[in-house]
């Protein structure tokens, strides 16, 4: 693998705590995840399958971006919505959930509504790309990679200063992450990665 020094004029800019990393990023890594493309639906891009997180990883998550009641947490491609009902339960925590396909959205709402947090969490069908992030102190998302480095621009202009990025598996291709942690299952090992800005 070549390793290339780039000059600072060359590199691109990246938020406080956004350093780049040398190498190749995790799309060039995985040639199932870089030969996929993203499949236009009638209601926008699809960023990724839907495939759920296990409750561990959800949990370690969490952890690693040290989510509080303090916080507002933005899932993007929230699925059934599992880590902003899992964050609402442990902490208190408030958040909005973004998902492109109807059928996830009524999902997470039905399950909010069974954990009783429906008061604490909002779930969007929308377009990620186009939803506002400002006011958002965390955001997670489980995204393919090629789809991560499509919201780098997005999370670079609107998150402010203090706020924590959280993915799980894949990384930002050439942003260090501030920590990273694994769990393990039976049978896997998972990677998570935080970026604090």
């Amino acid at each position: 693998m070549n390793r290339e020094n780039r000059s600072s004029r060359n590199q691109p800019l990246v938020p406080r705590g956004f350093k780049p990393k040398l190498g190749q990023n995790s799309v060039g890594r995985d040639p199932f995840f870089q030969c996929q493309p993203n499949r236009q639906s009638p209601e926008g891009i699809r960023l990724a399958p839907y495939v759920r997180t296990l409750p561990l990883v959800v949990d370690a998550m969490l952890d690693l971006a040290q989510v509080g009641s303090e916080d507002t947490l933005y899932d993007l491609g929230c699925g059934d919505g599992r880590i902003l009902i899992r964050a609402s339960q442990r902490f208190g925590t408030r958040g909005v959930g973004v998902d492109i396909d109807p059928e996830r959205i009524l999902e997470a709402q039905q399950r909010a509504q069974e954990a009783q947090v429906q008061d604490r969490v909002t779930f969007l069908q929308q377009d990620l790309l186009t939803l506002d992030l400002t006011p958002a102190t965390v955001v997670s998302c489980y995204l393919l990679p090629s789809s991560h480095l499509l919201i780098r621009d997005k999370l670079r202009s609107q998150l402010r200063p203090g706020a924590r990025l959280v993915t799980h598996s894949f990384d930002m291709g050439d942003w260090l992450p501030t920590a990273t942690t694994t769990v393990s299952d039976v049978i896997n090992t998972y990677t998570i990665y935080l970026w604090r800005i």
